[in-house]
């Protein structure tokens, strides 16, 4: 049997569903470069976000010592465990990866995450294992170019999820692959992002709890000057926001896409030793 995700989906009658942006990538070049940027050794344990029909856990499993794919859709579980029936590395879990309790998966090991995934989600995958009490040693995500740019942002370009990312790790564009790559072609350019994540933060907070809540206030009105959203966001006086801003040595007037995350830390260090009532 052909294990082109189109064959085999053909075979078990069914069809990709859009309610789940189901675009499955079927490319072996596109394939091998995955797994590539997310160098797996014989003794490394896999986290795959997305089974699909099987063809990236297939090079995966390998590649790694075991593999633990996690995959939504039922109706790809006949599917699934026929393909792998014989693969004892191989551990299929359907579930929602938003739901679905990684640390008790993978145990004591250390892990690495290959997601090819829905994009509409793949802001809130990378919330999920980032912010996870056990986060991932590495992370390899197939999404939108656009967003993957935004990720790497740099200040001028910043968002939520930028600073996010360059928190809990260093993230880099490793590949481009056109929509032909996948069935059903998407409507958009994608990238394969590669993040290391950092052993520890990269700059000093009194606290993460109070990091996020202030760059959350920072990005609460988009496009208005940082003493604004920081007074909206943080429930405190225009005045209050302003010196604080001035005291960590930031412009009042600047937006929130420009700041640096040292520039974040500092702000919520100065937060933190004037004591605000938040």
């Amino acid at each position: 049997m052909s294990h082109s995700p189109k064959a085999l989906l053909d075979s078990y009658q069914i069809l990709p569903k859009k309610s789940l942006g189901q675009n499955f990538m079927h490319d072996p070049n596109a394939l091998e470069k995955i797994v590539a940027s997310a160098e797996p050794s014989p003794s490394d344990t896999v986290v795959e976000v997305g089974a699909g029909a099987g063809a990236l856990t297939d090079i995966l499993a390998r590649a790694a010592r075991q593999v633990f794919s996690i995959e939504v859709d039922e109706r790809l579980r006949p599917l699934l465990e026929e393909r792998f029936d014989d693969r004892a590395n191989v551990y299929l879990v359907f579930d929602d990866i938003l739901k679905t309790n990684v640390t008790a998966l993978v145990g004591a090991s250390d892990y690495i995450v290959v997601a090819n995934v829905p994009y509409y989600i793949s802001s809130a995958i990378l919330w999920r294992f980032l912010e996870s009490a056990r986060s991932p040693r590495r992370m390899i995500l197939t999404m939108q170019y656009e967003v993957a740019e935004r990720v790497i942002g740099a200040p001028g370009a910043m968002n939520l999820l930028s600073i996010a990312t360059q928190f809990y790790g260093a993230p880099r564009i490793v590949g481009k692959f056109g929509p032909a790559v996948f069935w059903p072609r998407p409507n958009i350019d994608s990238a394969i992002v590669r993040i290391d994540t950092h052993e520890a933060p990269p700059v000093n907070v009194p606290s993460r709890e109070l990091f996020f809540r202030v760059v959350k206030a920072g990005f609460s009105m988009k496009r208005k000057q940082l003493k604004n959203s920081l007074s909206g966001g943080l429930q405190i006086r225009s005045a209050i926001s302003r010196d604080l801003l001035r005291a960590a040595e930031i412009d009042p007037q600047r937006r929130a896409e420009t700041l640096s995350l040292a520039e974040w830390a500092r702000l919520t260090r100065t937060v933190a030793d004037e004591k605000i009532a938040l």
